[in-house]
Parts: C-alpha cells; structure tokens; sequence
C-alpha cells in the first residue's frame, strides 16, 4: 500500500516560517550580542573629547524626547539650524485621522508626547516651534497625508479634543542641531 503525503496548509507553512526565524534570531544573538558597550578612558593629559568620541551615546537617545546636552557646547545652548515658516495643525490616534495602526508612527515607533508629522524633514529631526511651545523639543516621527507640502507640520495629541482645539496655526519652526 503507497501512502500519499498531504500537503501543508499555508498556515503550517507560515508557523514553520515564523519558528524558524525566531530560531535563527535566538542563535545569531548568542554569536553577536545585540549591544557591546566598550568604556573608554580619558587621561587627564588627553585631548578634549570630541563628539565622534559621544557618538554612541547620542545614537542610543536619538528618539528621546530628553534634551541630550552636548559637551562641547555651554550648557542650555542649542543650534540652531535653519528656521521655517510653516502651517501646524494636529491630529491624534484616532482611525479616522490616521492608518489601520494609529497609534505606531510611520517611523514605526509609538506615538507619545513630542511626536510631529512631516513630509520633508527625515525622521529623528528635532525642532522647536518658540513661538507657542517655548523650548519644548519636538521628534519628526510621523508622515501626514502625501497631498500636504513641506511647510505643514502636525502635531500629535493625545486625545481628538485637544487636537481640534490646538486648530490651525501659523508660526515658525527651529530644525535643530544637535
């Protein structure tokens, strides 16, 4: 008697996908460590450190929405790197303002407090908008809808409420250097 092998359905195929890359992923992390800190000594003869010398930490808080204070610059000094005149206006995680996934970013990243959309600047840009928000330091982590220009910028609310009252402004913006 000759037995006939079935075939897998396509959700076996994807389970044994997904447990294999899961297997893959677990082996690699135990040849390669995700993350390796390697400390470095200053000597008191060295040169001033440099902000290659920083860099990894910077990497590390580039999402944060903490200012991350630069050694080299006197403390509470930002650059400022160009200034625009744009059009704000905000949205928030509701279905009908954003995707199917309204509350991860496009950068894909979760929205918080501090998150703005717009299609010009590269996710991770900070800027500040002086004019209503004072210092407050805002993360470029979202795109608005592909018909809005450069000159838009929204910002993320909590709740529709204060996203329909914050309205429509008009005001300028400081892409920051830091």
């Amino acid at each position: 008697m000759v037995k006939t092998l079935k075939r897998p359905t396509f959700s076996q195929l994807r389970a044994g996908l997904y447990t294999l890359i899961f297997l893959i992923s677990i082996s690699l992390n135990l040849f390669f460590p995700p993350f390796e800190f390697k400390a470095q000594e200053i000597q008191a003869d060295s040169e001033i450190p440099t902000l290659e010398d920083f860099g990894q930490l910077l990497t590390l808080q580039a999402n944060s929405l903490l200012s991350i204070s630069n050694p080299l610059l006197p403390k509470g000094k930002i650059l400022v790197k160009d200034r625009l005149a744009v059009t704000l206006t905000a949205y928030s995680s509701t279905p009908e303002q954003t995707d199917s996934t309204p509350f991860v970013t496009a950068s894909n990243s979760w929205v918080k407090d501090g998150v703005v959309a717009n299609n010009l600047l590269p996710f991770g840009t900070k800027i500040r908008i002086p004019a209503i928000y004072g210092d407050k330091v805002f993360v470029v982590e979202d795109r608005m809808h592909w018909s809005k220009d450069g000159d838009n910028v929204d910002i993320w609310f909590p709740s529709y409420w204060e996203a329909k009252n914050f309205g429509v402004k008009r005001s300028y913006i400081e892409i920051l250097k830091i």
